[in-house]
């Protein structure tokens, strides 16, 4: 049977531009070649996030000229909530919140409706544009679902944040309820290539995953939709899920590098290099240009002091820390913002 992989053409033999051309020049000419509206091949990718540390800044260069083409100098802020912790059933080897694995781990069931809401006052109030609902669980039950549905009911009507939400598989017509109560956005991430997913789970497949997309863009909400890397994955694992994410046509994507956690089975993967990061942040950028390009969980521990040059590639990032690990402080990521020359933006509570 084809593979999702091979449907998209990530096989297909591309030309590519020489890899004696002068640094500055290739990327520009990639850069050009994107903002014409002709797609980063395969090729090209692979290109992108295997170039050495001496073409690092002619390729973010490039990178910011696509995203500033298409975002201008604006970082959408998103603030997370945990909206279900620990417990999870399922096995994805990179999660500290599974049962099946020992990390530890802030363990609650759903937050109530008053919680959610007070979760979306906080992140009005630190300047977040998304706020995002997440739970660890397989997919939601009919409680789950209700209790998120009046929780997003009430949100809308006191502010103007963008809501995410994020509940695991969506069984059938629970796309369809999100979206009647005002969920914009649902997220569920597709975290690696076809080929390297089996090795991360075996709980479910990549295609579930995918179809929980599909299901959701169908109920007319935009689709969040990324991946981690540095899970042990090559990098042309890299480009093959730009290029899923690409045919599944999502308007968000999070690129997350892995934090380790202890007690998980990748508890003991080194992390990438910021270099790294930010050449796999760029081939997302090319890949994707007109997307809401997140730079998301890790960042902190895998970038470093070279976080700032992430904005000049992602138009989007997480403020006030992850599910279950902390992360800078909103006021410390609002300096950042400034400093670097972008403007971050703001939503305001209904009068």
């Amino acid at each position: 049977m084809e593979t999702l992989a091979t449907s998209v053409g990530t096989r297909d033999p591309v030309s590519a531009s020489d890899p004696c051309t002068h640094p500055l020049l290739r990327w520009a000419e990639l850069a050009e070649q994107v903002l014409a509206g002709t797609p980063m091949t395969r090729e090209q990718g692979l290109q992108v996030v295997r170039s050495s540390d001496d073409e690092l800044l002619a390729l973010v260069q490039a990178a910011s000229r696509v995203r500033r083409h298409h975002h201008d100098n604006r970082v959408r802020v998103h603030v997370l909530q945990n909206a279900r912790s620990g417990t999870c059933p399922e096995d994805c080897s990179f999660c500290s919140q599974s049962v099946h694995f020992d990390a530890e781990v802030p363990q609650y069931r759903m937050q109530s409706i008053e919680e959610l809401v007070a979760g979306a006052e906080r992140a009005a109030a630190m300047g977040a544009a998304t706020y995002c609902m997440v739970t660890s669980t397989r997919g939601p039950s009919e409680v789950e679902l209700e209790t998120v549905c009046e929780a997003v009911r009430r949100i809308k009507q006191r502010y103007d944040l963008q809501v995410c939400t994020s509940l695991g598989l969506l069984a059938e017509g629970q796309a369809e309820r999100l979206a009647a109560a005002g969920v914009d956005r649902y997220n569920h991430n597709l975290e690696s290539s076809e080929r390297f997913f089996p090795e991360l789970c075996t709980t479910h497949g990549f295609l579930d995953r995918w179809r929980t997309v599909e299901a959701a863009r169908a109920a007319g909400l935009e689709a969040c939709c990324g991946g981690i890397l540095g899970m042990g994955e090559e990098t042309e694992d890299w480009v093959d899920l730009a290029l899923a994410l690409r045919q599944l046509r999502v308007e968000s994507v999070p690129v997350n590098f892995l934090d380790p956690r202890p007690g998980t089975p990748l508890g003991d993967r080194p992390r990438l290099t910021p270099q790294q990061c930010l050449r796999g942040l760029s081939m997302f950028r090319f890949a994707l240009p007109e997307v809401d390009l997140r730079v998301a969980g890790g960042r902190e521990a895998n970038l470093g002091t070279l976080q700032p040059l992430a904005l000049w590639i992602a138009n989007s990032m997480f403020t006030d820390g992850y599910l279950t690990t902390p992360g800078a402080e909103p006021s410390d990521d609002a300096r950042m913002i400034e400093q670097a020359g972008f403007v971050a933006v703001s939503v305001e509570a209904h009068g």
